[in-house]
Protein backbone atom coordinates (compact mmCIF):
# COMPACT_ATOMS: atom_id res chain seq x y z
CA UNK A 1 0.00 0.00 0.00
CA UNK A 2 2.72 2.11 0.72
CA UNK A 3 4.33 1.99 -2.95
CA UNK A 4 0.80 3.38 -3.96
CA UNK A 5 0.72 6.37 -1.39
CA UNK A 6 3.86 7.37 -2.90
CA UNK A 7 3.19 7.26 -6.18
CA UNK A 8 0.08 9.48 -5.71
CA UNK A 9 2.76 11.87 -3.23
CA UNK A 10 5.57 11.58 -6.18
CA UNK A 11 4.74 9.98 -9.66
CA UNK A 12 1.73 12.05 -10.25
CA UNK A 13 2.46 15.49 -9.22
CA UNK A 14 5.66 15.24 -10.70
CA UNK A 15 4.06 14.29 -14.44
CA UNK A 16 1.37 16.98 -14.14
CA UNK A 17 4.12 19.14 -13.48
CA UNK A 18 6.09 18.66 -15.91
CA UNK A 19 3.07 18.19 -19.01
CA UNK A 20 2.20 21.73 -18.14
CA UNK A 21 5.69 23.22 -18.00
CA UNK A 22 6.23 21.13 -21.60
CA UNK A 23 2.99 22.08 -22.88
CA UNK A 24 3.28 25.64 -21.97
CA UNK A 25 6.87 25.80 -23.61
CA UNK A 26 5.94 23.70 -27.17
CA UNK A 27 2.65 25.91 -27.33
CA UNK A 28 4.90 29.12 -27.56
CA UNK A 29 6.95 27.54 -30.54
CA UNK A 30 2.89 26.40 -32.11
CA UNK A 31 1.40 29.54 -32.28
CA UNK A 32 4.75 31.62 -33.07
CA UNK A 33 4.47 29.05 -35.58
CA UNK A 34 1.60 29.52 -37.10
CA UNK A 35 1.66 33.67 -36.62
CA UNK A 36 4.36 33.40 -38.76
CA UNK A 37 2.49 31.09 -41.34
CA UNK A 38 4.50 28.13 -41.04
CA UNK A 39 2.90 24.78 -40.76
CA UNK A 40 3.10 21.99 -37.55
CA UNK A 41 3.17 18.77 -38.23
CA UNK A 42 2.90 17.36 -34.75
CA UNK A 43 2.44 18.27 -31.58
CA UNK A 44 3.74 15.64 -28.95
CA UNK A 45 3.02 15.49 -25.07
CA UNK A 46 5.80 12.94 -24.35
CA UNK A 47 8.14 10.61 -26.61
CA UNK A 48 7.39 7.16 -27.88
CA UNK A 49 4.51 4.82 -28.62
CA UNK A 50 0.87 7.26 -28.83
CA UNK A 51 -1.36 7.00 -26.53
CA UNK A 52 -3.99 9.04 -28.01
CA UNK A 53 -4.12 11.69 -30.64
CA UNK A 54 -6.07 13.57 -33.51
CA UNK A 55 -5.68 15.97 -36.27
CA UNK A 56 -7.18 19.24 -36.52
CA UNK A 57 -8.61 20.72 -39.38
CA UNK A 58 -5.35 22.81 -40.17
CA UNK A 59 -3.66 18.92 -40.45
CA UNK A 60 -1.41 19.23 -36.93
CA UNK A 61 -1.48 16.36 -35.11
CA UNK A 62 -1.59 16.46 -31.72
CA UNK A 63 -0.52 13.06 -29.49
CA UNK A 64 -0.20 11.98 -26.07
CA UNK A 65 2.76 9.50 -25.77
CA UNK A 66 3.66 6.73 -23.41
CA UNK A 67 7.41 8.40 -22.31
CA UNK A 68 5.96 11.68 -20.09
CA UNK A 69 9.40 13.40 -20.19
CA UNK A 70 9.28 16.17 -22.38
CA UNK A 71 7.62 16.73 -25.57
CA UNK A 72 8.25 18.46 -29.02
CA UNK A 73 6.32 20.68 -31.87
CA UNK A 74 7.41 18.95 -35.44
CA UNK A 75 7.02 21.99 -38.27
CA UNK A 76 6.54 20.82 -41.82
CA UNK A 77 9.77 19.38 -43.51
CA UNK A 78 11.52 18.40 -40.30
CA UNK A 79 13.33 15.24 -40.27
CA UNK A 80 12.77 14.98 -36.65
CA UNK A 81 11.75 16.50 -33.83
CA UNK A 82 14.55 19.07 -32.85
CA UNK A 83 14.46 20.72 -35.96
CA UNK A 84 18.78 19.07 -36.86
CA UNK A 85 17.67 17.61 -39.90
CA UNK A 86 15.76 18.93 -42.89
CA UNK A 87 13.38 16.72 -45.25
CA UNK A 88 11.77 19.28 -46.88
CA UNK A 89 12.88 19.02 -50.33
CA UNK A 90 10.86 15.94 -50.95
CA UNK A 91 7.91 17.84 -50.13
CA UNK A 92 5.87 19.50 -53.40
CA UNK A 93 6.37 22.63 -54.37
CA UNK A 94 3.65 24.16 -53.12
CA UNK A 95 3.92 23.24 -49.54
CA UNK A 96 7.36 24.35 -49.42
CA UNK A 97 6.54 27.65 -48.57
CA UNK A 98 4.81 26.46 -45.10
CA UNK A 99 7.68 24.59 -44.01
CA UNK A 100 10.80 25.23 -41.15
CA UNK A 101 13.85 24.84 -43.19
CA UNK A 102 12.14 27.16 -46.07
CA UNK A 103 11.64 30.44 -43.73
CA UNK A 104 13.99 33.71 -43.64
CA UNK A 105 16.28 33.31 -40.12
CA UNK A 106 14.32 36.02 -38.63
CA UNK A 107 10.90 33.99 -38.76
CA UNK A 108 13.41 30.89 -37.50
CA UNK A 109 14.28 32.97 -34.47
CA UNK A 110 10.90 34.33 -33.47
CA UNK A 111 9.66 30.38 -33.31
CA UNK A 112 12.52 29.03 -31.00
CA UNK A 113 12.87 31.98 -28.84
CA UNK A 114 9.04 31.88 -28.62
CA UNK A 115 9.21 28.60 -26.61
CA UNK A 116 11.01 30.17 -23.71
CA UNK A 117 9.43 33.36 -24.08
CA UNK A 118 6.35 31.40 -23.27
CA UNK A 119 7.68 29.70 -20.05
CA UNK A 120 8.90 32.87 -18.73
CA UNK A 121 5.52 34.81 -19.67
CA UNK A 122 3.88 31.95 -17.82
CA UNK A 123 5.96 32.62 -14.72
CA UNK A 124 5.06 36.09 -14.35
CA UNK A 125 1.54 35.09 -14.85
CA UNK A 126 1.64 32.75 -11.88
CA UNK A 127 3.55 35.25 -10.02
CA UNK A 128 1.31 38.16 -10.76
CA UNK A 129 -1.64 36.17 -9.80
CA UNK A 130 -0.51 35.54 -6.30
CA UNK A 131 0.49 38.65 -5.80
CA UNK A 132 -3.15 40.64 -7.06
CA UNK A 133 -5.50 37.75 -5.46
CA UNK A 134 -3.13 36.69 -2.78
CA UNK A 135 -0.95 39.59 -1.39
CA UNK A 136 2.66 39.41 -0.72
CA UNK A 137 5.04 36.13 -0.94
CA UNK A 138 7.72 35.63 1.02
CA UNK A 139 9.80 32.99 2.74
CA UNK A 140 8.75 32.79 6.77
CA UNK A 141 11.25 34.36 9.02
CA UNK A 142 12.61 30.62 9.44
CA UNK A 143 15.42 28.47 10.26
CA UNK A 144 15.55 26.10 7.81
CA UNK A 145 18.96 24.73 8.26
CA UNK A 146 21.83 26.01 10.32
CA UNK A 147 25.40 26.73 8.89
CA UNK A 148 28.12 24.18 10.22
CA UNK A 149 30.32 26.37 12.00
CA UNK A 150 28.35 29.29 12.06
CA UNK A 151 27.27 32.13 14.48
CA UNK A 152 23.81 30.39 14.91
CA UNK A 153 25.37 27.11 15.51
CA UNK A 154 27.45 28.01 18.09
CA UNK A 155 24.38 30.19 19.97
CA UNK A 156 22.27 27.20 20.18
CA UNK A 157 19.81 28.32 17.02
CA UNK A 158 18.13 25.30 15.94
CA UNK A 159 16.38 24.39 12.59
CA UNK A 160 12.69 25.36 12.78
CA UNK A 161 13.51 28.29 15.18
CA UNK A 162 10.96 31.32 14.06
CA UNK A 163 12.94 34.28 14.51
CA UNK A 164 10.38 36.78 16.10
CA UNK A 165 12.69 39.74 16.35
CA UNK A 166 16.37 41.03 15.45
CA UNK A 167 18.18 43.57 17.49
CA UNK A 168 14.69 44.68 19.10
CA UNK A 169 13.03 45.38 15.44
CA UNK A 170 9.96 42.52 14.37
CA UNK A 171 10.69 40.69 11.82
CA UNK A 172 7.71 39.06 9.66
CA UNK A 173 10.16 37.31 6.57
CA UNK A 174 13.33 35.71 6.11
CA UNK A 175 14.50 38.75 3.86
CA UNK A 176 13.70 41.15 6.80
CA UNK A 177 15.96 39.11 9.05
CA UNK A 178 18.84 39.36 6.91
CA UNK A 179 18.32 43.15 6.07
CA UNK A 180 18.40 44.00 9.95
CA UNK A 181 21.48 41.44 10.15
CA UNK A 182 23.39 43.33 7.52
CA UNK A 183 22.14 46.72 9.42
CA UNK A 184 23.67 45.48 12.42
CA UNK A 185 26.65 47.97 14.10
CA UNK A 186 27.42 45.91 17.50
CA UNK A 187 29.45 43.60 18.26
CA UNK A 188 26.87 41.52 19.09
CA UNK A 189 22.96 40.49 17.44
CA UNK A 190 20.56 39.57 19.84
CA UNK A 191 17.54 37.43 18.55
CA UNK A 192 14.04 37.05 19.73
CA UNK A 193 13.36 32.83 18.99
CA UNK A 194 10.26 30.85 19.42
CA UNK A 195 10.62 27.06 19.80
CA UNK A 196 7.70 25.11 19.98
CA UNK A 197 5.69 27.60 22.85
CA UNK A 198 8.91 28.85 24.50
CA UNK A 199 10.40 32.21 23.61
CA UNK A 200 14.57 32.65 23.56
CA UNK A 201 16.62 34.94 24.11
CA UNK A 202 20.10 34.98 22.65
CA UNK A 203 22.68 37.39 21.89
CA UNK A 204 26.20 36.69 20.14
CA UNK A 205 29.13 37.94 18.17
CA UNK A 206 28.33 37.27 14.06
CA UNK A 207 30.69 35.17 12.47
CA UNK A 208 32.92 36.36 9.14
CA UNK A 209 31.73 33.15 6.22
CA UNK A 210 33.65 33.71 3.10
CA UNK A 211 31.65 34.76 -0.04
CA UNK A 212 32.59 33.06 -3.12
CA UNK A 213 30.96 35.86 -5.19
CA UNK A 214 29.14 38.71 -5.26
CA UNK A 215 28.28 40.85 -7.86
CA UNK A 216 31.00 38.64 -10.33
CA UNK A 217 33.93 39.85 -8.11
CA UNK A 218 35.78 37.99 -5.10
CA UNK A 219 33.74 39.76 -2.20
CA UNK A 220 36.37 38.51 1.12
CA UNK A 221 34.12 37.57 4.21
CA UNK A 222 31.00 39.02 5.27
CA UNK A 223 29.46 38.78 9.53
CA UNK A 224 26.29 36.32 8.86
CA UNK A 225 24.68 34.56 11.42
CA UNK A 226 25.00 31.33 9.65
CA UNK A 227 21.03 30.10 8.81
CA UNK A 228 19.44 29.07 5.71
CA UNK A 229 15.70 29.91 5.05
CA UNK A 230 12.49 27.28 4.98
CA UNK A 231 11.57 26.17 1.26
CA UNK A 232 8.00 27.35 2.37
CA UNK A 233 6.57 30.48 1.08
CA UNK A 234 3.78 32.54 2.85
CA UNK A 235 1.92 34.80 2.15
CA UNK A 236 0.89 38.73 3.65
CA UNK A 237 -2.49 39.97 2.31
CA UNK A 238 -1.92 43.35 0.48
CA UNK A 239 -4.15 45.22 -1.90
CA UNK A 240 -1.94 45.99 -5.33
CA UNK A 241 -3.78 46.67 -8.90
CA UNK A 242 -3.09 44.42 -11.84
CA UNK A 243 -0.18 46.99 -13.02
CA UNK A 244 1.28 46.65 -9.46
CA UNK A 245 1.44 42.40 -9.81
CA UNK A 246 2.73 42.52 -13.13
CA UNK A 247 5.67 44.34 -12.32
CA UNK A 248 6.09 42.92 -9.19
CA UNK A 249 6.26 39.30 -10.98
CA UNK A 250 8.24 40.78 -13.54
CA UNK A 251 10.88 41.74 -10.97
CA UNK A 252 10.96 38.61 -8.89
CA UNK A 253 11.69 36.63 -12.35
CA UNK A 254 14.47 38.70 -13.29
CA UNK A 255 15.89 38.33 -9.63
CA UNK A 256 15.28 34.44 -9.92
CA UNK A 257 16.99 34.35 -13.21
CA UNK A 258 20.18 36.73 -12.35
CA UNK A 259 20.38 34.25 -8.85
CA UNK A 260 20.36 30.95 -11.84
CA UNK A 261 22.74 32.34 -13.81
CA UNK A 262 25.00 33.27 -10.80
CA UNK A 263 24.84 30.01 -9.10
CA UNK A 264 25.43 28.42 -12.57
CA UNK A 265 28.61 30.54 -13.12
CA UNK A 266 29.45 29.35 -9.23
CA UNK A 267 29.41 25.88 -10.48
CA UNK A 268 31.66 26.30 -14.22
CA UNK A 269 34.21 28.17 -11.98
CA UNK A 270 33.93 25.59 -9.15
CA UNK A 271 33.06 27.63 -6.66
CA UNK A 272 29.68 25.99 -6.04
CA UNK A 273 29.56 22.39 -5.98
CA UNK A 274 28.37 20.77 -8.49
CA UNK A 275 26.47 18.28 -6.59
CA UNK A 276 23.68 20.51 -6.59
CA UNK A 277 22.55 19.67 -10.42
CA UNK A 278 19.56 17.75 -9.95
CA UNK A 279 17.59 16.20 -13.06
CA UNK A 280 13.95 14.31 -13.62
CA UNK A 281 14.47 12.31 -10.29
CA UNK A 282 15.04 15.49 -8.19
CA UNK A 283 12.11 17.56 -9.65
CA UNK A 284 10.33 14.41 -8.98
CA UNK A 285 11.41 14.05 -5.62
CA UNK A 286 10.53 17.67 -4.77
CA UNK A 287 7.91 17.74 -6.23
CA UNK A 288 6.25 15.09 -4.28
CA UNK A 289 7.69 17.00 -1.22
CA UNK A 290 6.07 19.81 -1.47
CA UNK A 291 2.87 17.60 -1.87
CA UNK A 292 3.01 15.78 0.99
CA UNK A 293 4.20 18.26 3.24
CA UNK A 294 2.68 22.11 1.67
CA UNK A 295 -0.07 23.16 0.02
CA UNK A 296 -0.97 24.10 -3.28
CA UNK A 297 0.33 27.75 -3.16
CA UNK A 298 3.84 26.55 -2.53
CA UNK A 299 3.56 24.14 -5.84
CA UNK A 300 2.04 26.79 -7.75
CA UNK A 301 5.40 28.73 -7.11
CA UNK A 302 7.51 25.81 -6.91
CA UNK A 303 6.15 25.63 -10.55
CA UNK A 304 6.64 28.65 -11.50
CA UNK A 305 10.45 28.47 -10.44
CA UNK A 306 10.75 25.28 -12.92
CA UNK A 307 9.01 27.17 -15.51
CA UNK A 308 11.85 29.73 -15.11
CA UNK A 309 14.11 27.30 -15.17
CA UNK A 310 13.12 25.72 -18.01
CA UNK A 311 13.11 28.50 -20.54
CA UNK A 312 16.64 29.99 -19.34
CA UNK A 313 18.02 26.41 -19.89
CA UNK A 314 16.48 26.20 -23.40
CA UNK A 315 18.40 29.70 -23.97
CA UNK A 316 21.80 28.26 -23.18
CA UNK A 317 24.03 28.16 -26.55
CA UNK A 318 23.82 24.19 -26.73
CA UNK A 319 23.36 22.23 -29.76
CA UNK A 320 19.76 20.85 -29.66
CA UNK A 321 18.52 23.12 -26.84
CA UNK A 322 16.67 26.13 -28.63
CA UNK A 323 19.36 28.55 -27.55
CA UNK A 324 21.70 26.52 -30.00
CA UNK A 325 19.68 27.38 -32.73
CA UNK A 326 19.50 31.20 -31.69
CA UNK A 327 23.04 30.97 -32.24
CA UNK A 328 23.14 29.28 -35.73
CA UNK A 329 20.55 31.45 -36.80
CA UNK A 330 22.21 34.28 -35.29
CA UNK A 331 24.86 33.40 -37.53
CA UNK A 332 23.28 32.83 -40.65
CA UNK A 333 21.69 37.02 -39.89
CA UNK A 334 24.84 38.64 -40.20
CA UNK A 335 26.58 36.10 -42.72
CA UNK A 336 23.63 36.67 -45.09
CA UNK A 337 24.17 32.62 -45.69
CA UNK A 338 23.21 29.55 -44.51
CA UNK A 339 25.70 27.26 -42.25
CA UNK A 340 26.80 24.29 -43.89
CA UNK A 341 24.51 20.92 -43.86
CA UNK A 342 28.18 19.05 -42.75
CA UNK A 343 28.90 21.53 -39.96
CA UNK A 344 25.64 21.57 -38.58
CA UNK A 345 25.29 18.17 -38.30
CA UNK A 346 28.50 17.94 -36.61
CA UNK A 347 27.24 20.92 -34.24
CA UNK A 348 24.05 19.07 -33.28
CA UNK A 349 25.98 15.71 -32.73
CA UNK A 350 28.16 17.73 -29.99
CA UNK A 351 25.07 18.93 -28.87
CA UNK A 352 23.39 15.34 -28.37
CA UNK A 353 26.92 14.34 -26.61
CA UNK A 354 26.70 17.51 -24.04
CA UNK A 355 22.81 16.72 -23.11
CA UNK A 356 23.20 13.19 -22.87
CA UNK A 357 26.55 13.98 -20.43
CA UNK A 358 24.55 16.21 -18.45
CA UNK A 359 21.97 14.14 -17.71
CA UNK A 360 24.17 10.90 -16.75
CA UNK A 361 25.22 13.22 -14.60
CA UNK A 362 22.41 14.45 -12.88
CA UNK A 363 20.84 11.53 -12.94
CA UNK A 364 23.93 10.14 -11.35
CA UNK A 365 23.72 13.18 -8.70
CA UNK A 366 19.98 12.68 -8.28
CA UNK A 367 20.67 8.60 -7.03
CA UNK A 368 23.25 9.91 -4.63
CA UNK A 369 20.98 12.12 -3.02
CA UNK A 370 18.16 9.67 -2.91
CA UNK A 371 20.34 6.66 -0.96
CA UNK A 372 21.61 9.11 1.47
CA UNK A 373 18.27 10.25 2.17
CA UNK A 374 17.15 6.58 2.22
CA UNK A 375 19.81 5.07 4.04
CA UNK A 376 21.41 8.19 6.14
Amino acid sequence: MDWLINAVYYVVPFIVLLGILVFVHELGHYLMAKFTGVKVAEFSLGFGKKLWGFRDRSGTEWKLCAVPLGGYCKFLGDGDAASSTDESAELPEEDKKYAFAYQNPFKKLAIVIAGPGANYLFAILIFAGVFFFMGKVDFPAVVGDVIDGGAAQAAGVLKGDRILKVNGKTVDSFAQVRQEVELNTNPEVSLEIKRGDEIIHLSFPLKSIPLEVENNQAAGAKPMLGIQSLNVVEVTPEDVSVFEALSDASKETWRITVMTLRGVGQMITGKRSSEEVGGIIRIAEMSGDITKSSGALDFLIFMALLSINLGLINLFPIPLLDGGHVVIYLIEIFSGHELNERVKDYVFRFGLFLIVSLMLFATYNDFVRLFHRWFS
